[in-house]
Parts: C-alpha cells; structure tokens; sequence
C-alpha cells in the first residue's frame, strides 16, 4: 500500500477531511472510543463521503502507521481525485462533443474495473461512473490493472445511482445497460448518439434500480455451455462496438 495514502492521528485525518480529501476507508482500534475518534467520525459525516469504517487490532494500527502516534485511528485516503459528474458531463457538450460514459454497478474485483478502466481510455470514454457504496476501493491493484488509465480518465463518484442516471437523462444521454435478459443483440442497437452503458456486478449484475432507468438492453450472444463472460471482457466488446458505429458514422 502507497505510503502517501495512508493518514495517521485525530488531527492530520481531520484537517484531509476538511480541504477535500477523499477517503476510501477509516481504520479504527477496536474497543476504543473516546471524543478524539467521536470527532473523527462526526467530520467524516460531515463532510458528506461514504467511507468503509472498520474496526480493528492496534497492531494493524501500528504496522500501518509504522510506529507513528495514530491515537487508535488510520485513513487510507484515495489515489486518485474523483470528478463530479455533472462538471464533467457538462463540460462534455458545452466542447460539442457527445457523451459516452460508462457505469460500472457495484463491480467489487479491483482487476475488473482496471480493466475495464483501460478500456474505457483507449476507447475514448467520457468518464467512467462509479456508486460510492458497495464498490471497489481504487487502489494500487487496480491502478496497475489499469495500465495508469485511472489515472488518466475522468472517475465520477456518485451518492445515489437513479439521482445520477436521472441527470444523465435529462441532459439528453440514452442510457443502455447489457444483461443477459436483453431481448436485443448489441450490434443491432444505434449507439451513435450521446449515451451511457451500464455494466453490473460481476455475481449480481445490474441493480433492479439501475435497470428501471434504462432506455435499452443489450446482450452478447453466448455460443457456448458458460451462461456468461468476465464482466470486463464484456465491457470491452460492447464499448469497441460503439467505437466503430461511431466511427463509421
């Protein structure tokens, strides 16, 4: 683990939170609590992020910390600075340029979505759009999965995936998700036009509430015995056709 992410002690973790920095986890000494970890916890609400907490042993604390004074708490702050979508949308049209964003539901394997994210940069996308919530924490795995593309890319964090997709569909974006239930193959759907694709989570899928926002469903056709392909491998086959309607057009 980068040693520039990891944030030790009451105040060094309270002052990251108040000029912006993003947290993706908050470390915690088991059976510890007193006003200094209360503050810690109150400004981590405060400031509106979602971050795992997760109580654990003062050696985890320790090691973590190096021997540092972590006063019973760590933060492992994020690598990367994440984007608000709506800029990033925004800032899309107002250059002329269409919209093609992806919106990886809940995917959990780092390798995935750094694959996916790789893709995702060859591939010209927009942003790639990720819940705050039961997703893959953007770490080091998935940074060198991601051959540096999420470094590159726009990642937008969202609190709310309908609220999201709500502004995406406003905004004139198409939203398409790929499911297995899809009646329609995804060479025979027009993917020109400003749009969004849903990948879901690799055991689950795509989220009934996810699905209720879409405007299609696409799939890829299974030939074989296996019901399905890796999730990135699928993103990566749907978004290369996109490319090339595009291009042809």
């Amino acid at each position: 683990m980068a040693r520039e992410n990891i944030i030790y002690g009451v105040h060094p973790i309270i002052e990251a939170l108040r000029e912006g920095k993003t947290i993706e986890k908050l470390l915690l000494q088991t059976n510890i609590s007193n006003d200094a970890i209360r503050s810690v916890k109150e400004e981590l609400k405060q400031s509106g992020q979602f971050a795992k907490i997760q109580y654990v042993p003062v050696e985890k604390l320790n090691s973590l910390s190096r021997g540092g004074n972590h006063q019973g708490v760590v933060a492992i702050a994020s690598l990367i600075e994440y984007r608000e979508l709506e800029e990033v949308l925004d800032q899309c049209i107002e250059r002329g340029e269409k919209p093609f964003m992806v919106m990886l539901d809940h995917l959990t394997d780092v390798r995935n979505l750094g694959a996916i994210a790789r893709t995702c940069e060859c591939a010209g996308v927009t942003c790639v759009i990720v819940p705050e919530d039961g997703s893959a924490s953007i770490n080091e795995d998935a940074i060198k999965t991601s051959a540096g593309a999420l470094l590159r890319i726009p990642i937008c964090k969202v609190k709310n995936i309908k609220s999201a997709l709500n502004y995406v569909r406003q905004s004139g974006v198409k939203i398409f998700a790929a499911s297995e239930k899809a009646n329609y193959l995804y060479t025979n759907q027009d993917m020109t036009e400003p749009m969004l694709l849903i990948m879901g989570a690799e055991d689950k899928g795509i989220s009934k509430e996810a699905l209720k926002m879409c405007d299609e469903l696409i799939k890829i056709p299974i030939i074989g015995e296996i019901e399905s392909l890796n999730v990135s491998v699928a993103a990566g086959v749907i978004i290369y056709e996109i490319v090339r309607q595009r291009n042809l057009k």
